[in-house]
């Protein structure tokens, strides 16, 4: 049985007089007392000062603090439900760059509707709420301490328990195992109803309304493609410095280490000179690889399909590419697909064990949907030192995805699927 996450459902739990939440419910329930006074009070008080300071400029700006005050509540009383809903309150508030000053960001909270609505729950809460809960609470476990204790204190003075009247330990024993089970379940049920109702009010006004979360989906996307961007802009950074830097000046060694071999005559000197030579043509083969393998100029050139059928061609199996692509995707997109692709060839050239490949793409429904499929041994998964797991969470942030079928014994089939406009 799934343990329940919200009071309501822990009310319905077969299990709920023996579990934590009666306990839970009696917390939420008694904490509102001084998060209620609190609220009112710094509420009453700051409008008080605020009247008092309204012929100078202070008290006007008093005023317009009360939006933050509010933000505040909001924030503690969030934490607070988290008694009795374990998944807590979503924040309705917008995520802020960390660009914005401190003025900024305090100004943006006092316009928010959240902050208003947080006011607003501030005001119930210490109007209405925590006087009822305090009431309830507050009576039920005085009437629940005194039934547990009833067998001592009928022990040592005459109790009156309603119409009953005790006056020996032996009447406040019995008192106590007839009426204790019956008032704990009566009390345990009713105080969980009073606090699920107290925490489903602080969710619908604390709580994320349509918009927020449309606006916080949208920021989140938004983010997420600041990120794509932000890899790009260093992949360029990085490829333009091997290239224009590094490699020429390993061209400008390997000239001058030829010219060497040229001038020099037979001897033990030319000899290194020449194995240097060699070695400085393989660096440079090497830095070429690497500068192709972060992003090769054929896809900058020429686009997806030729730079896939490229890599097709390297492979030591025969592999099949069809690929039907109309136009030109953006410049993210297609990164990512060419090192899905490339990353997927290189794994079944060096595992799958397969004697053919074949890669087809379309687009369906303005989605990209890339397949790489072999007849290998199968087995595959994401996680498993594939080198695909970077490049799911890099698809993820565009939108997209990417799942592998691979049953033992074959055939692996690797399926990704993106959308074909940022920020979709």
């Amino acid at each position: 049985m799934e343990r329940p996450t919200t009071a309501w459902a822990a009310l319905a739990s077969p299990r709920y007089l023996v579990s934590s939440w009666p306990w839970r419910s009696y917390a939420y329930l008694f904490s509102s007392v001084p998060m209620g006074v609190l609220s009112i009070g710094v509420l009453v008080g700051l409008a008080a000062l605020s009247a008092v300071l309204s012929p100078i400029l202070i008290g006007i700006l008093m005023l317009a603090a009360f939006p933050l005050i509010g933000a505040a509540i909001g924030w503690v009383e969030r934490w607070r439900a988290g008694l009795v809903l374990l998944g807590g309150i979503s924040s309705p508030h917008a995520k802020l760059p960390t660009t914005l000053s401190l003025r900024e960001k305090l100004k943006f909270r006092r316009r928010e509707q959240a902050s208003l609505r947080a006011l607003g729950y501030g005001f119930v809460l210490g109007v209405f709420v925590w006087p009822f809960s305090a009431l309830l609470a507050g009576l039920s476990a005085t009437i629940l301490g005194i039934t547990l204790a009833a067998p001592a204190i009928a022990d040592n003075e005459e109790m009156g328990m309603g119409p009953w009247t005790l006056d020996s330990a032996r009447e406040g024993f019995v008192f106590l195992i007839l009426f204790g089970p019956v008032f704990y379940v009566v009390s345990s049920y009713l105080l969980g109803v009073l606090a699920g109702a107290e925490a489903s009010l602080a969710k619908a006004m604390l709580g994320p309304r349509q918009e927020e979360l449309q606006r916080n989906v949208a920021e989140l996307r938004r983010s997420r493609l600041d990120l794509v961007d932000a890899f790009e802009t260093e992949r360029v950074r990085i490829e333009r410095h091997l290239h224009d830097g590094v490699q020429q000046r390993l061209v400008g060694l390997t000239m001058t280490l030829g010219l060497a071999e040229l001038d020099l005559p037979e001897g033990e000197g030319r000899r290194l000179v020449v194995k240097a030579h060699a070695e400085a043509e393989a660096a440079l083969a090497d830095l070429r690889e690497a500068v192709r393998g972060i992003h090769p100029r054929v896809l900058v050139d020429h686009g997806l399909e030729a730079a896939v059928r490229e890599v097709a061609d390297r492979m030591p199996l025969p592999v099949t590419v069809q690929l039907a692509l109309p136009s030109r995707l953006p410049p993210p997109i297609e990164a990512a697909a060419y090192f899905v692709v490339s990353e997927a060839l290189a794994n079944v050239a060096k595992h799958a064990q397969a004697s053919s490949c074949e890669v087809s793409g379309r687009i369906d429904r303005d989605q990209l949907v890339i397949s790489v499929t072999d007849d290998g041994r199968g087995g595959a998964k994401l996680g498993a030192g594939s080198g695909l797991t970077g490049l799911v969470t890099r698809l993820d942030a565009l939108g997209g995805t990417l799942v592998i079928d691979s049953p033992p014994g074959g055939p692996t089939r690797l399926r990704m699927e993106c959308p074909c406009r940022l920020g979709d």
